[in-house]
């Protein structure tokens, strides 16, 4: 960076602006815990050459203050996949159940709304439809920010609600679903190509409540990988050529994710691990009546306040799924080993 020429080439400095963030984010975390610990140690020495215990709680900050932040970085090493340090797109759909499954689907999109904003994530729109009476059919938005997809890749799968309707008389409890899918969005660091070939690209007009232009325009694009099928669109920009980068970052992501869980489903055989690793595994429980609860079926970790889980507080069920994996990681090792 302290070349003359540096920004002469301003996505190659780009690039490495965002190596050195990534790197930093490790270096300068490791720094201040190998700092705290020399600290530590000279407040141990002064205990004992003091012989009472004027610095025993001056010891005790110092050791919950290294613990907490040993915690935290931690969790960050753990952030080690080759896409986990990407942004990400989250998809989100309602399950059967209509107007029910669609609101369900809402309060999901308005929880890790909540807490990309609580984490300082950037937001961005890519695709909405809303659903007939409350609540959407189906929405995509990216979010970014350092390891985004590293947290929330967790978070794909079948979440449950069971609640008193807040759309009928009869006062019964109901069962909703909503699925959860995230992906990383792909930057210049990952090599993908597709073919022009093995692509088919639509445009359509966009439905729903979004304004005049886009009911009127075809704005809407959709692209389709013939080969495996997958396809992506983007509807939520009145710009045309908004909509194709977004369709196609996000049409570039859904394949990469398919090569991962290829792997990961390779690794469980590998290592006899129990339990299916695909999108639409059921992985959390939500429940509002007869009882308050928050579970979630992989790690067994509960909140009894479903309300702040909802509200965005979904770090003890991040982290908790990060531990689990560094544990089964460190098993196969041994095993294989």
């Amino acid at each position: 960076m302290g070349e003359s020429t540096f920004w002469n080439d301003q996505d190659a400095a780009k690039l490495t602006i965002d190596e050195i963030k990534t790197i930093n984010s490790v270096l300068k975390p490791l720094e201040s815990l190998s700092s705290q610990a020399d600290d530590l140690q000279a407040l141990m020495d002064l205990a004992l050459e003091a012989g009472d215990d004027s610095l025993d709680e001056d010891i005790s900050q110092a050791v919950k203050s290294g613990s907490d932040d040993f915690e935290s970085f931690e969790l960050q090493s753990l952030l080690s996949g080759p896409n986990d340090h990407c942004n990400a797109f989250m998809t989100i759909h309602p399950g059967a159940g209509g107007t029910e499954a669609c609101d369900w689907a809402e309060m999901i999109f308005r929880m890790y709304t909540m807490w990309a904003e609580a984490h300082k994530y950037k937001l961005e729109l890519v695709d909405r439809e809303a659903g007939d009476v409350a609540g959407i059919q189906t929405v995509t938005i990216a979010i970014r920010g350092e390891n985004a997809y590293g947290y929330l890749k967790g978070e794909s799968g079948v979440h449950r609600l069971v609640r008193i309707s807040p759309f009928g008389s009869a006062d019964k409890r109901q069962t909703s679903f909503a699925s959860v899918d995230v992906l990383p969005e792909i930057d210049d660091k990952i090599d993908i190509v597709l073919k022009d070939d093995e692509l088919k690209r639509d445009v359509f007009r966009c439905g729903g409540p979004g304004g005049q232009h886009q009911n009127k325009t075809e704005s809407g694009v959709r692209y389709t990988h013939l080969p495996s099928g997958v396809a992506a669109e983007s509807r939520s920009e009145r710009s045309q050529h908004k909509n194709d980068a977004l369709a196609y970052n996000l049409l570039k992501a859904k394949l990469v994710r398919l090569e991962e869980i290829k792997r990961e489903a390779e690794f469980a055989r590998a290592y006899d691990e129990k339990g299916e690793i695909s999108f639409g595994s059921q992985i959390r429980n939500y429940v509002l009546q007869p009882y308050q609860l928050v579970k979630d079926l992989r790690t067994g970790q509960e909140s009894g306040n479903p309300q702040a889980v909802l509200d965005g507080r979904i770090d003890q069920f991040i982290n908790a799924l990060l531990r689990m994996r560094l544990s089964k990681g460190d098993a196969a090792i041994k095993k294989g080993a």
